[in-house]
């Protein structure tokens, strides 16, 4: 039975996850603020997180930057009613894997879980490295499969689970133009309808991380009035 730790200050919202998930066979614990989310996440094996981002004591922001600073990869999911881009997006800079704006439906959280769990597991397989380019080299970038790193030169680039997985899928299909909605199938695995933004903030970070002036961006282009590509050539 998986597990999942549910974070939030609002009784009605932890009520209504609490009854959904276990009627779908989930172990729920539950938590009311920032630091006895943090406590429970660093003692306690979970599946998933879902977070709160406005909570008492330590906010959603700050308990996922301390749990991926102590390396804890534990899926978490922001559950948002902010309206102001800023906090989202720091949210998923600092480790977060996704997240979702209130009012939700309780099936849309139980498909936004399944989807960042699978891909978390998928993540977590040992892979035994082949001759089939599990190194991909291109445009100066290395990109181990294996060990999940990327190194332009001997130089090691910082990069958040889902930028890796971006930059991956791109490498792999160079020159080829991928629409928002295509990305998201295939980088996040699911459908992510109306949530195109999302695809925009994690490629605007990768270019920070990768590109020489991330304002004129020479590897990864946007085409305008479609999506973006990767234009690189093998090396």
């Amino acid at each position: 039975m998986s597990r999942v730790l549910v974070v939030d200050d609002e009784p009605a919202i932890v009520t209504l996850l609490q009854y959904n998930l276990e009627q779908a066979d989930y172990q729920v614990v539950t938590a009311i603020d920032g630091e006895q989310a943090l406590q429970l996440a660093q003692h306690e094996q979970f599946d998933v997180i879902l977070l709160d981002l406005m909570l008492p004591k330590l906010d959603g922001v700050e308990v996922t930057k301390r749990l991926r600073q102590e390396k804890i990869k534990t899926p978490i999911i922001m559950i948002t009613a902010k309206t102001s881009e800023f906090d989202t997006v720091f949210g998923l800079e600092l480790g977060a894997d996704d997240y979702i704006t209130k009012p939700f439906s309780p099936r849309e959280v139980l498909a936004r879980m399944k989807a960042v769990m699978r891909r978390y597991h998928e993540d977590a397989t040992p892979r035994v490295p082949s001759d089939n380019g599990h190194v991909i080299r291109i445009a100066g970038l290395t990109i181990d499969q294996d060990k999940f790193q990327v190194k332009r030169g001997e130089q090691p680039i910082d990069l958040t689970p889902k930028e890796f997985e971006l930059l991956l899928f791109f490498a792999k299909r160079p020159g080829k133009v991928w629409s928002r909605e295509q990305l998201l199938e295939g980088v996040w695995g699911f459908d992510y309808s109306g949530q195109t933004r999302m695809v925009d903030i994690h490629v605007s970070h990768l270019r920070e991380k990768i590109e020489a002036d991330p304002k004129h961006p020479q590897l990864l282009k946007t085409v305008r009035g479609f999506g973006y590509t990767f234009e690189a050539p093998h090396d």
